[in-house]
């Protein structure tokens, strides 16, 4: 619990993840709203925009411990405190990875209801909990996804850059299945339909199925970042 609330408060310090609360919460109420002044017709397509906000705040939580301080500050790393003070490696990746899943939980828990509420407000209460609750899950494993590449290349630019893209711009998962159906089984394809009302690739996993795959996905990464991080120089 101790090492919980050092990295809660961590996070609470860093602009970036507020940066990514902002455009989560913000961003996607925003464009819900826009949308619905126009008088367009909506499936909640600005859910998707939360999942760069989820990639900022899974990145930033652990590449600000390898951002090297400024001078006055000592020229240090975040991650030599961090590692003086609770020497159990997988106890701090841990904390990190549960420190996430409550941000971009939080951020899911203010803007989901509301984006739902506007773009599908004939909704039944069953229809929005699931749109809810699936969205939160994409949320997650993206976070965690991103999470786990920043620890394995112990860079935030590089994840940041490349997520955020397949994300929001060009899809490359996408681009892909115009040569291989084995690219629906990359974890942003395979759990696009957790969205519910926003449209979806054609073809593809369903929800449920396509979700284990991404949460196998993030598992797997996540494994991974805890052995390359357990077993190499701070």
């Amino acid at each position: 619990m101790n090492a919980l609330k050092a990295e809660l408060s961590k996070a609470f310090a860093l602009p970036a993840v507020w940066a990514g609360l902002a455009l989560t919460v913000l961003g996607c109420t925003a464009i819900e709203v826009l949308t619905a002044s126009r008088g367009e017709a909506t499936g909640t397509e600005s859910l998707p925009l939360g999942t760069v906000g989820a990639v900022v705040i899974g990145v930033v939580a652990i590449s600000s411990e390898y951002t090297t301080n400024s001078a006055d500050a000592g020229g240090g790393r975040q991650i030599t405190t961090t590692l003086t003070t609770i020497p159990s490696r997988a106890r701090v990746l841990l904390a990190k990875a549960i420190t996430i899943i409550l941000l971009i939980v939080l951020s899911a828990l203010l803007a989901m209801p509301i984006c739902i509420g506007i773009a599908r407000p004939s909704s039944s209460a069953s229809e929005v909990l699931t749109s809810c609750l699936g969205a939160t899950l994409y949320w997650v494993f993206s976070g965690l996804l991103g999470f786990a590449i920043a620890v394995i290349l112990r860079n935030g630019v590089v994840p940041l850059i490349v997520l955020i893209l397949n994300s929001s711009l060009v899809s490359v998962s996408l681009l892909l299945t115009k040569l291989t159906p084995l690219a629906h089984w990359l974890p942003d394809l395979a759990g696009r339909r957790l969205f519910g009302g926003v449209r979806t690739v054609d073809g593809g996993l369903a929800a449920v199925p396509g979700g284990f795959v991404m949460a196998g996905w993030a598992l797997l990464l996540c494994l991974l970042a805890g052995f390359v991080f357990a077993r190499r120089d701070a």
